[in-house]
């Protein structure tokens, strides 16, 4: 057994409930302000989804309808999904990946810091900018779009997308124990743009070619947005429980490789 292992075997520190609880927030605001002033993630984050709006939802289309929804409405919740994606995987992955690999993680661990309150942060972080990106689609659709949402509407549209970023930050954790800091990135934008075309948060579900319609009921965004359409009225009326589950096996089986990939680091340090 080496040193640093005994001596994280040796460290049993007793706190409060209420201590601990402010760990947890310190560690949440902290890498909250990280994120915030790392414009590279907070620009692409927040803007990509809403340009995407703006060009798609505001400029080309906003006159039009898919099926009985206003574009613009029906647009925020597909481009809410694909901003939710983004803020998770991005949030989670990329940090995760690189504090890896500047050994910060290690640092971490061997502080008397509750070992899951690294983890919560990134997950809070995530839900955060995707209620942030989801607050400002609404914002610009209502003022810019004609979107008219009752407020009841818009709070169970911003809280189902905001529980929905949970499987994508599952997700992010997974990849980040998997991918080196540089590479990070790219594998992320592998994933989640292919993930994104096929679950039809670009061009709608019933406009995609068939194959792909059958690929998206495998994809977890799909079943998200399928969700956050229902809010708005323009759900495909399949079951919500069903979307759910789906949602919830996906982060479970994300938490199983992100444990693997936990489990791999551990070896490697103290083995």
């Amino acid at each position: 057994m080496s040193t640093a292992e005994v001596v994280l075997s040796n460290t049993q520190i007793e706190r409060s409930l209420s201590h601990t609880a402010t760990i947890y927030l310190k560690e949440a605001k902290y890498e909250f302000l990280k994120n915030l002033r790392l414009r590279v993630y907070t620009a692409s984050v927040i803007s990509f989804p809403l340009m995407f709006y703006v060009l798609f939802g505001l400029v080309l289309n906003s006159k039009e309808s898919i099926g009985s929804t206003h574009v613009p409405t029906y647009l925020i919740a597909t481009y809410g999904t694909f901003g939710v994606m983004g803020a998770s995987l991005f949030g989670t992955a990329s940090g995760l990946a690189a504090d890896r690999g500047l050994g910060w993680l290690q640092v971490k661990r061997a502080s008397p810091m509750p070992p899951f309150a690294y983890f919560t942060a990134k997950v809070i972080l995530s839900m955060i900018f995707s209620a942030i990106v989801v607050a400002l689609l609404l914002v610009l659709g209502i003022s810019f779009g004609g979107v008219r949402m009752p407020l009841a509407e818009m709070a169970k549209l911003i809280g189902t997308l905001v529980a929905g970023s949970l499987p994508f930050s599952a997700m992010g954790l997974a990849i980040g124990y998997f991918v080196g800091p540089n590479s990070a990135p790219a594998a992320i934008n592998l994933i989640y743009l292919p993930m994104s075309f096929c679950s039809g948060l670009w061009v709608p579900y019933m406009f995609l070619p068939k194959f792909v319609r059958q690929i998206a009921l495998a994809l977890p965004p799909y079943h998200l947005s399928q969700l956050a359409l229902g809010t708005v009225g323009a759900g495909a009326n399949q079951s919500i429980a069903t979307h759910w589950e789906v949602l919830l096996a996906f982060t479970l089986i994300c938490l199983g490789i992100a444990r693997i990939g936990f489990q791999r680091d551990q070896g490697k340090l103290y083995g």
